[in-house]
């Protein structure tokens, strides 16, 4: 028997829940692109986007998903030839590097491993290296999703101001933006990247990229950039289409309207104080779960956790096995464990991850750990008991 039947829920750290306003917003008919109300809407968009980012410089939109906005930071500033610095913690990290050796660009990587924190000592030792100024910009993930990890952008600012260095600063905010404390200008950020599938819980199509007057500089000294990934005319159009590079991304930016007053309703402050809260839950759970048995956090060290998506080992085969139970007897899809091992070597089936990001609550996610217990229980995988009053107990005293 299964009791799977009724809504499924997605618990993978994106695509996230999609909000019903967002679906209703999106639920219409093509519209007019060259006039009427999409034109009038598209303006307001990049003012609602920069209080997302808590910036006041200039936002380009793409029709693409994070690898583009991967892709489209790197093409303004950075030619064939140059080098960038990459302190990895993860997956992600070393899928942006790779992504700046396809455009022939060199790679100084840092490699941290897959439970530890970039130390931002060691990007000013490389930087303070560099005596030659062959590096043009640090890649920073804030939040790489498939470790979980939540790195310190504003000390790796620090350690590039500390060695004097004219590098960039880019930070990947794919998995962290409008769910974890993010402060472009505050922090001197230079370039940030997202999507709009997590936080902005808009379907997948929508990637950003946010940028500096000194990164326009940069671009402006660019011997050349390609025409589609050039931000210059999207970030100041003379005509709608130039938002876009073409044909507006019409159903995309109706759904991205409706996610940007809902977190602006609710404030960006609250929406960052809501994903802690449900985070301290989750974290709160699974460190009971823990204590008898093979499950662990990731991360070991809690300030650097990330509030939208939680890494956790178990240990071969439990994690697929639990995924599958929790997928085919309750109706909740947890994410795989992304980058932790190869999908060839049996490790691969010792991780998963829990995805709470965006459009998520109390109930959704005390669903989502009452399922995870149950399906402990049912595959006689051993664990600590009382985490979910545990969890429960954080939810009461945040409420």
């Amino acid at each position: 028997m299964t009791l799977s039947y009724g809504r499924e829920y997605l618990a993978i750290p994106g695509p996230s829940v999609m909000p019903d306003r967002v679906l209703r917003a999106m639920n219409r008919a093509s519209p007019n692109i060259y006039e009427g109300d999409l034109i009038d809407m598209a303006a307001g968009l990049i003012p609602d986007l920069r209080r997302v980012a808590r910036t006041e410089h200039h936002v380009a939109i793409y029709i693409a998903n994070g690898h583009g906005a991967w892709e489209a930071a790197l093409a303004n500033t950075v030619a064939p030839g140059e080098a960038v610095l990459v302190p990895a913690t993860g997956r992600f990290g070393h899928g942006w590097a790779d992504m700046a050796q396809g455009l022939g660009i060199e790679t100084d990587i840092i490699d941290f491993g897959k439970s530890t924190p970039l130390d931002a000592g060691r990007v000013e030792e490389a930087l303070r290296a560099d005596t030659a100024g062959r590096i043009k910009a640090v890649l920073v993930t804030h939040v790489d999703t498939s470790t979980s990890i939540r790195n310190d952008v504003a000390a790796v600012r620090a350690a590039i101001d500390a060695a004097g260095h004219p590098a960039l600063l880019m930070a990947d905010c794919i998995a962290s933006l409008a769910c974890d404390v993010f402060e472009m200008d505050a922090w001197g950020v230079d370039v940030i990247v997202a999507g709009s599938q997590k936080g902005l819980m808009v379907p997948p199509g929508l990637s950003f990229v946010f940028f500096s007057p000194r990164a326009a500089e940069v671009r402006a000294a660019m011997p050349r950039v390609s025409r589609y990934w050039d931000w210059t005319p999207r970030a100041n159009p003379q005509g709608f289409y130039q938002y876009w590079g073409g044909t507006a991304p019409t159903h995309h930016l109706f759904g991205l309207r409706e996610s940007l007053d809902m977190i602006h309703g609710e404030g960006i402050e609250a929406v960052w104080t809501r994903h802690a809260a449900l985070a301290r839950a989750i974290w709160a759970a699974c460190e009971v779960w823990g204590q008898h048995g093979p499950l662990a956090l990731n991360m070991p060290d809690a300030a650097h956790r990330s509030h939208a998506v939680t890494s956790l080992r178990i240990g071969a085969p439990h994690g697929s096995a639990l995924r599958g139970w929790l997928q085919d007897k309750a109706g909740v899809t947890l994410g795989i464990g992304l980058g932790m091992a190869e999908p060839n070597d049996p490790a691969w089936h010792g991780f998963f991850r829990i995805g709470h990001m965006g459009h998520v609550n109390a109930h959704m996610v005390l669903g989502v750990l009452a399922s995870i217990d149950a399906g402990l229980k049912a595959l006689d995988i051993p664990h600590g008991q009382g985490a979910l009053e545990a969890a429960s107990t954080v939810i009461a005293g945040a409420a």
